[in-house]
């Protein structure tokens, strides 16, 4: 019986990458079998990879040019791979006044490991909904559906913490780290054109010292911005480059540096130990500093971005999560299994290109955006 079931029983491995050419969304289960999506294989990946560059020019265009939408409707735009079948696939499932018995429960059980909300957040998210079942406080299924959501809500609102800067200290020091092509450099541009539209000096330090194309990209937006770009040439100490930034930005007062660093992978124990370094550097001219480390994490990984913040976590102390590219995965459930694990704050999620794409977390507007729902309030 579903009831009786052994909540001890061994955890799958992680998510699977996301097969970038399907179409599916993610309650498309029945269609496919998981086994259609290989498994990241993490341990034949160069130290070094690199993805491929993005283009400054398309970086500067999302400057020039913006989407006129509003914010939830871009919001809502960009999850519209995860969300999809979301309210499809559990209308279908649990609209209608069904009875709720084992069964159903089982199916959702699956639907939600499916989605990528992750084994232990599943269970808790079922365990919960079925003591309610048992307690005769959910009488049908679109009881259950309602009460689901008001659990989905639970579980990432204390998550939904924005960036705040502590203009007590001058300058405000964000460490940007997470593994390769997740979007750091991009992220970083972006985050940097929101400051200074709030009125903030900013200052970008070009840590990611193996990659070119990472140092051109912060120079255009730091040209199109009037910010100002540290840098040194390729294979530079990337230590060295940030403590740079940062002295220069003490010595001029500026209000934020935002340290750029070369994505390595979690699982590379060595340049893990080089992540800690640049740490332990920056200490040395602000002992407070890092004021933020600021993790990104792209969706279409699904659970192994649950690994990578676990790895992260240890070496650098992570303080936020970006959540990027969600506007191109079915993966967005990951969010919940990252709630329920790390309750790290989300400072940020990707929905898009453009660059007010980048949006500070919203736990209710994400909720319903998953249901296809309007709203959009906090």
């Amino acid at each position: 019986m579903f009831f009786n079931r052994n909540k001890n029983q061994d955890k799958p491995d992680t998510a699977k990458e996301e097969d970038t050419g399907e179409k599916k969304g993610i309650f498309g289960f029945f269609n496919r079998s998981a086994a259609e999506e290989a498994p990241l294989d993490e341990s034949t990946e160069p130290e070094n990879a690199t993805a491929e560059p993005e283009k400054p020019a398309n970086l500067a265009q999302s400057v020039d040019k913006p989407k006129p939408k509003g914010w939830f409707a871009r919001f809502k735009s960009g999850l519209s791979r995860t969300s999809s079948q979301f309210a499809e696939g559990l209308g279908n499932l649990l609209l209608g006044k069904k009875v709720i018995d084992d069964e159903l429960l089982e199916e959702l059980e699956t639907q939600l490991l499916v989605a990528d909300v992750g084994v232990d957040a599943t269970t808790e998210i079922i365990d919960q909904l079925t003591d309610s079942v048992e307690r005769n406080q959910l009488a049908d299924s679109e009881a259950l559906y309602e009460a689901l959501q008001a659990k989905l809500l639970d579980m990432v609102k204390p998550v939904e913490q924005p960036l705040v800067i502590d203009t007590a200290k001058k300058p405000y020091v964000i460490l940007v780290v997470g593994v390769n092509g997740v979007g750091k450099t991009t992220t970083i541009g972006k985050l940097a054109y929101q400051l200074r539209q709030e009125g903030k000096s900013v200052m970008l330090a070009a840590g990611d010292t193996f990659r070119a194309a990472a140092v051109e990209q912060l120079q255009v937006w730091g040209e199109r911005n009037d910010i100002h770009v540290v840098a040194q040439h390729t294979g530079a100490d990337s230590a060295s480059v940030i403590y740079d930034a940062v002295a220069s930005a003490s010595a001029k007062q500026l209000d934020v540096v935002i340290c750029d660093t070369a994505g390595r992978l979690h699982n590379k124990g060595h340049l893990m130990d080089e992540l800690a370094k640049v740490k332990r550097v920056i200490g040395k001219s602000d002992a407070t500093a890092p004021h933020e480390v600021l993790l990104v994490l792209d969706a279409g990984t699904g659970q192994n971005a649950v690994s990578q913040a676990e790895h992260f976590q240890k070496v650098a102390g992570v303080t936020g999560l970006a959540l990027t590219k969600l506007d191109g995965t079915a993966k967005g459930g990951v969010i919940f299994a990252l709630s329920q694990k790390f309750g790290l704050p989300v400072r940020f999620i990707g929905v898009g290109e453009a660059i007010e794409d980048l949006q500070p977390f919203r736990a209710k507007a994400f909720v319903d955006a998953l249901f296809n729902r309007p709203g959009g309030d906090a």
